[in-house]
């Protein structure tokens, strides 16, 4: 039912996948810049049938919304003791069999220029591959990326990262 709804009645699919082997990644999706892409990740996660994962404040999982959030594949993060974000997050790696880690290098639903640097420093501190994802609203499609391991060298990592999304456009783009 979920694939009938996503590529016969939104007109979606997905290029690529996921391999199962890997338990642990950080996965990027670019762009973000709609709401939307809420629903598009939730059929893509149903759909490839990996758990993707997420991390949120605290104060998110607390009810009524706390066992849902849980259901989704949220872990609360504690910023409450002198962590910074990407050790309290390279913690929850460290603590999970299994634990894909998507989230949003730009910060923001609105279009930037420069993504924010702490989905790198995650994958390097937690010892795991960067899996880009992106949604491409003009060819309606999901395309999964194959694993990259980040070499220590930001600048020339994030421009091989970007060229991966060269051509993706996001629902802002339209």
């Amino acid at each position: 039912m979920v694939n009938y709804i996503f590529n016969k009645i939104m007109g979606w699919k997905i290029e690529g996948e996921f391999d199962p082997s890997i338990k642990k990644s950080v996965i990027i999706v670019v762009p973000h810049t709609s709401w939307h892409d809420f629903y598009i990740g939730v059929f893509t996660r149903s759909i490839v049938k990996i758990p993707i994962d997420f991390v949120g404040k605290k104060e998110l999982f607390k009810w009524p919304f706390g066992a849902y959030f849980r259901w989704m594949g949220g872990t609360p993060l504690d910023r409450s003791n002198s962590e910074n974000k990407v050790e309290a997050i390279a913690k929850i790696f460290a603590e999970k069999e299994e634990f894909r880690l998507s989230l949003a290098p730009e910060g923001t639903r609105k279009k930037v220029l420069n993504w924010k640097t702490g989905f790198y420093y995650i994958a390097l501190a937690a010892n795991v591959p960067i899996i880009p994802v992106g949604f491409d609203y003009g060819r309606k499609v999901v395309k999964i990326g194959e694993p990259f391991y980040p070499t220590k060298n930001y600048e020339k990592d994030l421009r091989l990262l970007q060229l991966f999304f060269k051509d993706i456009k996001g629902k802002a783009d339209l």
